[in-house]
């Protein structure tokens, strides 16, 4: 009998032992980029690593170099389900590419909040995007304002498939019809999510309309790759340019005049609303099923205000 209540109280210690660790082991939260190679997955990685940080959470960061390595993606997601991490943050790199791996995330018990870019799957929690739509518009009527509301202008877009960027472009060409029906668009090519790339389609459509009053481009890649063609081609400051999201370059160009205005995100605040989102139905509770996040224009007398100092981390990046 005695023996009977040592076993049972070491038993009993040893299980609630157990469950003292579990409850304190960290989670894990995978953070999936569609890229790592340019600087806005930088800055959407940094602001994970904070929300990690404010949330007791270890960020497992890894992504394919190219936004346009959609397999190697796919491996990276099914590694981390293999891993059993705890929940996983995910920019699609393409919509329908992705959607094998999420569900089986899902099948396997482990919440994915999609982020930035789109996938063709119900299967996760959360999806948390810029109002990309929305911001294909702004860049729309910005540009449409630079040429006095007619011209022709051009497009490069970023690859086939991207769901954001898609969305970006559909709400420049609707904005473009519905409210501005005398600028007209007479080109656009895909950068392929390559700066080079992007330049070599930026000089060809230069070279077919030189002419041409206006350039939008959908990304990051296809903004720095269209800044320098223009510049190739001594088009700079003659051909008005709006463009999209931010780098060290494009806001010199911005002061130039190369670029006439960025449309921007806030990828910080998507890297940290991402993993919190996670964190939120690890603990228990009902995430939104749209997080909608706002883009702004960004034009040259903007940059010394604060508010856009700290949303381009001017001051950080010196």
């Amino acid at each position: 009998m005695r023996n009977r209540i040592l076993f049972s109280i070491v038993l009993i210690a040893a299980l609630a032992g157990s469950g003292a660790c579990n409850r304190t082991r960290r989670r894990s939260i995978a953070v999936i980029p569609k890229g790592t190679s340019h600087l806005f997955w930088l800055s959407v990685q940094a602001g994970a690593l904070a929300a990690g940080k404010q949330f007791n959470v270890d960020i497992l960061w890894n992504g394919p170099s190219q936004e346009t390595e959609y397999d190697r993606q796919m491996q990276i997601v099914d590694s981390m389900v293999a891993r059993h991490v705890d929940g996983i943050a995910l920019a699609a790199a393409e919509r329908t590419a992705l959607v094998q791996s999420v569900d089986r995330a899902a099948s396997a018990g482990i919440p994915v909040v999609i982020f930035d870019s789109g996938v063709d799957s119900t299967r996760y929690v959360s999806f948390l995007s810029t109002n990309n739509y929305e911001a294909g518009q702004l860049a729309g009527r910005a540009l449409a304002g630079f040429i006095g509301g007619h011209g022709n202008v051009a497009l490069v877009m970023h690859a086939p498939g991207s769901f954001s960027t898609m969305d970006r472009e559909r709400g420049f060409e609707d904005v473009l019809q519905a409210e501005f029906p005398k600028v007209k668009i007479v080109a656009s090519q895909f950068g392929m999510a390559d700066r080079a790339k992007a330049r070599a389609a930026t000089e060809n459509i230069l070279t077919a309309n030189p002419s041409l009053d206006g350039l939008f481009t959908s990304s990051e890649p296809s903004s720095v790759g269209a800044a320098l063609a223009l510049k190739s081609q001594g088009r700079a400051g003659k051909t008005h340019f709006v463009a999209f999201d931010s780098s060290d370059t494009m806001i010199q160009d911005l002061r130039d005049g190369v670029i006439d205005a960025m449309v921007v995100q806030d990828p910080f605040k998507m890297g940290f609303e991402a993993v919190q989102t996670v964190v939120q139905k690890l603990d228990g509770q009902t995430p939104p099923a749209r997080i909608d996040l706002h883009a702004r224009v960004i034009r040259k007398a903007d940059l010394d205000d604060p508010e856009v100092k700290q949303l381009l981390r001017i001051d950080s990046a010196k």
